[in-house]
């Protein structure tokens, strides 16, 4: 992981606070219900020690007209309690998915701006479980703590007001209890918050193992190591199991410790409310009315520590989002940059140097390189030299470490990132292809494009013979990844995709190497009318598809050491002869 940051909870909730903008009217509104199934709450010990001091005192009050004027009153009550409880229940919940769809929403934009750099140090199951189960917490966090607080503070202060004004003594002893409760309880809450932070690490784990193990299913079963990946997955999963252990060990204590508080409060209250009884320091009906405060109070307090649980896992969530939001990105727009229109691809490399920001590996250093409109242009050489890299800086995968690069003349990073790649076509080895249809996957070159222009696309990449075989067309789903397609079809589909785009820039990174020869066969035809007319860089290791370039260099780490046509490189019987000799030996 590349990410470790850690944040205080006030920074937290500083950054998280304005998501209710745009909430605002529903959170006043489901606050003022808060407050009224409060009120109703407090206003039954009232009742109840009126009616216990009439009773006992023998009072001419205390009739069947005023009980049941009494009851009446507290049955309307019951009603706009539930009303009340109702809008909280739905609406506040409502309000809380927003906000965790809005929250979700932030999070994939900016993932989308991040540069190869997060995601190669980044494992998927972490970035997927950050932007999912992680706000589900969120969502009742957002909800619920307007409200507890909220509530906790109303309560709380009246429940205070009342119980002293019924008997000082008695109250002040309670409230001495309470800082010691609050001590004791917030240790064990720091510590669940802890835990639940390493369970969502592991959780994260979890994923990427399973995610790891499933796409690769086909390397498991033929190398036979169904039982290493079971005890691999064995291995995170007891590591998750006792995590969940630990939190539920502090959870257990957390809850053990509010309950003898609770005890001891009650304890408090019925032996020294009944001395005070016995003494006539508080009648019949104070003391069953502070006797219902004391639970009204003590139900508040232990909502509001039990609360700390769902408090700490959607401060856990958040911190996790933030973590997310808080990935610098990399490769960024200048404020002044400007949309790329009609270029002619030219391509200049002035004095570029790379070194990954990771590991800071360096690839190249002051390599120079100018390649001229509708050039098509070979690189190869050994593994690890650099040429996917150099490719890689023309659409802005990446930034070079130091020196420029141009195209028409222009720096490009004074483009806007979405028009230079517009205008950059690539065709890469290991094709990717999205769950969906054949005719979804070729239109991702342009979503708005018809199905003629489709299936004219598919034609050009010689790819609409096997389509219209297939069993639904260009309706076929092509499975997760393009799994129901040989390698030369998903290679042929990624070709159409990209005479659909029609960029003047052609990039293709070993796009025949891992096909069979007949695959290659076709592929290299379609690769061929692609590349009509248009700047094109090719990286191979198969020599044959690159004797007919405008020019092949030969990278090496040490920089760009041969360049020149397929027999000028031969007649100079240096690395590139070598090359070509090998080739064919093995062929």
């Amino acid at each position: 992981m590349n990410d470790v940051r850690k944040y205080k909870t006030s920074v937290l909730l500083k950054r998280f606070i304005p998501y209710y903008k745009n909430n605002i009217d529903t959170l006043i509104l489901d606050l003022l219900c808060a407050a009224l199934t409060t009120v109703c709450e407090i206003i039954l010990p009232l009742i109840m020690r009126n009616i216990t001091n009439s009773a006992v005192d023998g009072y001419m009050t205390l009739t069947v007209q005023y009980v049941l004027k009494i009851g009446g009153l507290y049955l309307v009550l019951g009603l706009i309690d539930s009303a009340a409880y109702y809008y909280m229940a739905y609406a506040g919940h409502v309000m809380g998915t927003k906000i965790e769809t809005a929250m979700r929403h932030d999070a994939y934009n900016h993932l989308l701006k991040l540069s190869s750099t997060y995601f190669n140090n980044t494992k998927v199951g972490q970035i997927m479980g950050r932007i999912t189960n992680d706000l589900f917490d969120v969502t009742e966090f957002s909800h619920h703590c307007p409200e507890e607080f909220f509530i906790a503070g109303i309560k709380g202060v009246a429940s205070f007001l009342i119980l002293i004004n019924i008997n000082v003594p008695l109250t002040l002893i309670i409230f001495a209890i309470i800082p010691i409760m609050l001590v004791i309880c917030g240790r064990l809450s720091r510590k669940m918050k802890k835990t639940f932070r390493e369970q969502r690490q592991i959780t994260g784990e979890l994923n990427a193992r399973i995610e790891d193990s499933l796409l690769g299913q086909g390397v498991v079963k033929a190398f036979a190591n169904e039982e290493l990946e079971q005890k691999k997955f064995d291995g995170n999963n007891e590591e998750f199991f006792n995590v969940k252990k630990l939190s539920y060990r502090y959870m257990g204590a957390f809850s053990t410790s509010t309950r003898l508080f609770n005890g001891l409060i009650y304890a408090v209250v019925v032996i020294i409310g009944s001395l005070f009884l016995i003494d006539g320091k508080i009648n019949a009906g104070d003391l069953v009315a502070y006797l219902l405060y004391v639970t009204t109070f003590i139900a508040t307090v232990r909502r509001i520590i039990e609360f700390s649980e769902q408090f700490n896992r959607g401060m856990t969530g958040i911190e996790r989002f933030l973590q997310i939001m808080d990935a610098d990105i990399e490769i960024f727009d200048k404020p002044n940059a400007k949309s790329l229109t009609d270029p002619k691809g030219n391509i200049e490399f002035k004095n570029v140097s790379f070194e990954y920001p990771d590991d800071h590996n360096r690839v190249f250093s002051n390599l120079n390189l100018d390649i001229k409109s509708g050039e098509k242009v070979a690189i190869v050489g050994p593994s690890g030299g650099g040429k996917t890299t150099l490719c890689n800086l023309i659409p802005r995968f990446y930034d070079p470490t130091s020196g420029d690069i141009f195209l028409d003349g222009e720096n490009i990073k004074s483009y806007t990132l979405k028009s230079l790649r517009s205008n950059i076509g690539v065709v890469q080895q290991d094709v990717y292809l999205f769950s969906g249809t054949v005719l979804e996957n070729i239109a991702y070159g342009k979503p708005d494009a018809s199905k003629d222009e489709i299936i004219d696309a598919a034609k050009k990449a010689g790819a609409d013979e096997f389509i219209t075989e297939l069993k639904d067309g260009y309706d076929t789903y092509v499975g997760e990844r393009g799994v129901k397609l040989s390698g030369g079809q998903k290679q042929r589909i990624s070709i159409a995709r990209v005479f659909l785009k029609n960029p003047p820039i052609i990039i293709l990174d070993e796009a025949t190497s891992a096909l069979d020869n007949e695959s290659e066969f076709v592929v290299a035809e379609s690769l061929a009318r692609l590349s009509q007319g248009r700047t094109t860089l090719t990286i191979a290791h198969r020599l044959s598809t690159i004797r007919n370039a405008d020019r092949i260099l030969v990278l090496t780490d040490e920089g760009i050491v041969e360049k020149g046509t397929h027999d000028q490189l031969l007649e100079l019987k240096g690395i590139y002869y070598k090359f070509f000799k090998m080739a064919n030996k093995l062929n």
